[in-house]
């Protein structure tokens, strides 16, 4: 199981497996071969059905610029191994001088054809949140410090500048207005969420609220392309930030207790993106947002200092209620409905929290279960339910246009 670092990648929106992928695979490959004087790169499976949408083309121009790049969008040929894979070509005076296949796995993690994630990355010792619970309870230590533990005191200096990243995202999305890009004239709503109170507003709608507004502003960020925080997807970037800022804000959380919340979060993204995956192009919106909002239902339970299996329980609830969700953006953008999915993740993963508080005791599905289950589920899901706007919302809402 590789760094949590690969959980957590600043970058610039709208979709880690679209737009961050690509190009950093643009940048490698050019790298192999720095003589090339021209570009040719297929897209194939979901990079070719939502890559207009999702501004593929664009950045992979952008990371080959100032030299002629030829963009292919590839939407018949199936593909085999990840719906987003990827051919680069390289040429020079005319003659191809190199090819290689990529494979955009999520998160704006990449693998080229031949590799191996598990094999070629992995630092922990364990892949499967029964073993790590096994070890840390031997050891009466909590998951932050095994987390510490393989990764070294350097991490928190990481996860210090994510948090960072994080709240600038919040603050800037909180105070920006208008329209976001794309022909959906989706209008921001976090600056209106975060202001606008309720006459009669009791404490737990303004908890609603609040943590809407962060959510929203996380998410219309990185729909902008604005530079946000993976967590573990950009377009799932919202949930956890928007939890951890309303905790800390209104519960007086220090920030090294944030960090701390981070790492656990971060831990349960790397078991779901080992063992399952966190592709919404492979498994649906279930691998994004599910995801998402497990991670934050444990780094909250880390928050408030719940015990191992409290945790599991809530990051499994979290999971389990995001079961079968499509992945289905309207016209291959990342605004409807992705944007609002994130506010009401958000309020799940707080939910989840306080089931954990009652009801751990009497739980009968693993963390580990859950997230096997979601990889099934997804594999098993129509095409047209896993990023290729071919289906769901992004086909009806086409449909009833006038």
């Amino acid at each position: 199981m590789e760094s949590i670092r690969e959980i957590y990648k600043k970058g610039r929106g709208p979709s880690s497996s679209h737009t961050m992928g690509p190009f950093k695979a643009a940048k490698i490959f050019w790298g192999r071969y720095p003589s090339a004087d021209r570009f040719r790169v297929i897209l194939y499976g979901s990079l070719a059905l939502t890559g207009k949408g999702h501004m593929t083309d664009s950045v992979i121009r952008d990371a080959f610029s100032p030299l002629e790049t030829e963009i292919v969008f590839d939407k018949q040929t199936p593909t085999s191994f990840h719906p987003n894979t990827a051919d680069f070509f390289a040429y020079q005076n005319g003659k191809q001088i190199g090819q290689t296949r990529v494979y955009s796995i999520g998160g704006g993690s990449i693998l080229f054809e031949g590799e191996s994630l598990r094999e070629t990355r992995s630092i922990y010792p364990y892949s499967t949140f029964r073993e790590i619970s096994r070890y840390c309870v031997d050891r009466n230590m909590r998951l932050c410090d095994f987390v510490e533990e393989i990764e070294g005191r350097e991490i928190w200096s990481y996860l210090a500048d994510v948090w960072e990243t994080m709240k600038r995202s919040i603050h800037e999305g909180l105070s920006t207005c208008g329209e976001l890009g794309g022909d959906l004239h989706v209008m921001r709503k976090a600056h209106y969420l975060y202001n606008q109170r309720h006459i009669d507003e009791s404490a737990q709608t303004k908890e609603n609220r609040l943590v809407c507004a962060y959510a929203f502003a996380v998410s219309e960020q990185n729909a902008s392309g604005g530079e946000i925080v993976t967590a573990p997807t950009c377009g799932a970037c919202g949930v956890l930030p928007a939890v951890l800022k309303y905790m800390q804000k209104h519960k007086g959380f220090s920030d090294e207790q944030i960090l701390r919340a981070l790492s656990t979060g971060g831990l349960i993204g790397n078991l779901i993106k080992t063992n399952a995956s966190i592709s919404g192009a492979e498994c649906g919106c279930q691998a994004e947002i599910g995801s998402a909002c497990s991670m934050a239902a444990a780094a909250l339970g880390e928050l408030f200092g719940m015990g191992i299996e409290q945790i599991e329980y809530a990051a499994e609830v979290a999971m389990e209620h995001h079961l079968g969700l499509t992945c289905d953006p309207i016209r291959g953008l990342v605004q409807i409905p992705c944007i609002e999915r994130n506010a009401v993740a958000a309020m799940r993963a707080i939910n989840a929290l306080s089931l954990a508080n009652f009801l751990t005791a009497m739980s009968k599905i693993s963390f580990d279960t859950v997230v096997k289950t979601m990889y099934e589920t997804g594999i098993h899901l129509k095409s047209e339910y896993r990023e290729t706007s071919e289906g769901g919302l992004a086909k009806h809402y086409i449909r009833n246009q006038k």
